[in-house]
């Protein structure tokens, strides 16, 4: 089993409240969060729009903590040196959304960026099989991309536990990261099945508590 000391638990700025994000990033980075999760939709890829560029821009200016920057994008090579340059320093993109997964892996590392490569729920794990000693992070989505506050698809723990017999076997150094659907009981399973790289949004920016007692509620769920 995975020591819950190293998990990183990164909360999902899609789910922050804009008019309060760079307070609610320092509250988080004084709380302990991993890293800040930055979801990219274009509108094609995934049927919603959401934060770009200048957005980006803003929450490097506002934390010091690794931003990984997840590209819902049609053709994500073409944006790999635009988010590169506003402050990403993880960038993940889909493997069904370009024919060429190495080419832009190698993009992304002539930047100087970690890269990584993710899955919808219904694709296959072939689809990284290739990929996978080249990359530094796999995302498995848990929930079909595009929109947040959705519920766990339950079916994705035995691939999670999938994913990470394969990482295992083929490149031990890769992290292992689950997006979609993270609560206090969800995190304990992934957690189980394999994650060491967990993102959370509606958990952590929830009316209820303040983002830092979330993610000690999470953090306290995985001890």
């Amino acid at each position: 089993m995975i020591d819950a000391r190293d998990i990183w638990i990164g909360p999902s700025v899609l789910s922050a409240d804009f008019l309060q994000l760079g307070d609610q990033l320092l509250e988080l980075e004084t709380a302990g969060a991993d890293f800040i999760h930055f979801d990219v939709m274009d509108g094609r890829f995934v049927p919603n729009i959401s934060i770009g560029l200048p957005v980006l821009e803003a929450i490097r200016r506002g934390t010091s903590l690794p931003i990984d920057c997840h590209l819902m994008l049609d053709d994500p090579g073409w944006w790999v040196e635009a988010f590169a340059d506003a402050g990403a320093d993880r960038i993940v993109f889909h493997a069904e959304a370009t024919p060429h997964i190495h080419r832009v892996v190698q993009s992304i590392e002539g930047k100087g960026k970690i890269a990584g490569v993710t899955i919808n729920p219904a694709t296959s794990l072939t689809a990284i099989d290739e990929i996978l000693p080249y990359v530094a992070q796999v995302l498995i989505m848990t929930v079909n991309p595009g929109f947040g506050g959705q519920s766990f698809i339950e079916g994705m723990l035995e691939k999670i536990k999938r994913v990470r017999e394969m990482i295992e076997r083929r490149n031990s150094d890769c992290r292992l990261e689950v997006d979609g659907g993270i609560n206090q009981q969800t995190i304990r399973e992934v957690v189980d099945a394999g994650a060491d790289m967990v993102v959370a949004g509606s958990a952590v920016f929830s009316a209820g508590n303040s983002p830092s007692e979330n993610l000690a509620a999470l953090r306290n769920a995985i001890q």
